[in-house]
């Protein structure tokens, strides 16, 4: 009784000294950030134009102007104090549709990197801490996605599928999982050995509680990285996808679909095309630094 008392209160002890050696590791981790975020400064002016961008689409409806308000009148303006980015072919104002654009092209970003990461992280968590066949099916089933010609399958998806976002959310999101899953299931694989998590399973806790407690906590580092690159990702491929005529349907605006639109008038006002361009390229440009600065703040440390 004596030995099961001090084995007992020798894991309580050891949990509460992990516990308090991670709430030590977080906030390393934020110094790390703060750390690498400031020596990099073009990450600083992503971070910057980022925030404008995302901004600029919430504020949208304060726009005086109908995204879709057709004025055969006032087509193909230039710019000007009444039209910042001028008029397109229908007379609508190209500021306003932008606006809109990015409203739809970040919404379907967020979307699809909420479910990429929900299904990879819950894939790999089982996976990993299961382990035995089940993970050996697991991986096969990832393995099948990681080999298939994504691209071309969400064409053929997004063709027999009725178009819209929820579409093009799920379809984005049905390519996207498996790469998540591959990191968590390795993240999870090594901190299930952990004494905090082999503590907890010897005082009874059930899997999920120590899945959504212990294990999830611990990864979110990798899971950040993966989840603003697969932001960048994903607008991305709706930007081609709607330019293709596949994503986001007229008359609702997105920077793809404003890019399709833009073709017929590339020689008498190029700025139809560049103003979309040049948001799809900051917007993407802004994730793609804002994770690689991310993956050099989170990844482990050597220290001499």
């Amino acid at each position: 009784m004596v030995n099961e008392q001090y084995i007992t209160d020798d894991l309580f002890q050891r949990e509460r000294d992990t516990e308090a050696a991670d709430i030590y590791i977080k906030h390393s981790l934020l110094r790390d950030i703060k750390k690498e975020f400031w020596n990099n400064k073009p990450a600083l002016i992503c971070v910057f134009l980022l925030a404008i961008v995302v901004v600029a689409a919430l504020l949208a409806p304060l726009s005086p102007y109908e995204p879709n308000a057709i004025n055969a009148m006032q087509r193909l303006k230039p710019m000007s104090a009444e039209h910042w980015f001028g008029t397109d072919e229908f007379g609508r104002d190209y500021f306003t549709r932008i606006l809109y654009g990015g409203r739809v092209s970040l919404a379907v970003g967020f979307a699809s990197m909420i479910v990429t990461v929900i299904i990879g992280t819950a894939i790999g968590i089982l996976s990993g801490y299961i382990g035995g066949k089940l993970d050996m099916m697991l991986m096969r089933f990832t393995d099948i996605f990681l080999a298939l010609p994504s691209t071309l399958l969400m064409v053929v998806l997004n063709t027999l599928l009725q178009p819209g976002l929820i579409t093009l959310v799920c379809v984005l999101s049905l390519f996207s999982w498996a790469s998540v899953a591959r990191i968590t299931r390795a993240e999870t694989i090594a901190l299930k050995e952990r004494d905090f998590v082999v503590a907890s399973k010897n005082l009874g806790t059930g899997n999920l509680k120590i899945a959504l407690v212990h294990i999830v906590p611990n990864i979110l580092g990798p899971i950040t990285v993966a989840a603003s690159l697969g932001v960048a990702n994903a607008i991305l491929t709706e930007s081609s996808l709607s330019f293709l005529g596949l994503g986001v349907q007229v008359p609702q605006a997105s920077w793809g679909s404003m890019l399709q639109t833009a073709q017929g008038n590339m020689m008498n006002n190029p700025l139809l095309a560049i103003f979309p361009g040049a948001c799809i390229l900051i917007t993407v440009l802004s994730f793609n630094l804002i994770g690689d600065v991310l993956r050099s703040a989170l990844e482990p440390k050597i220290v001499k």
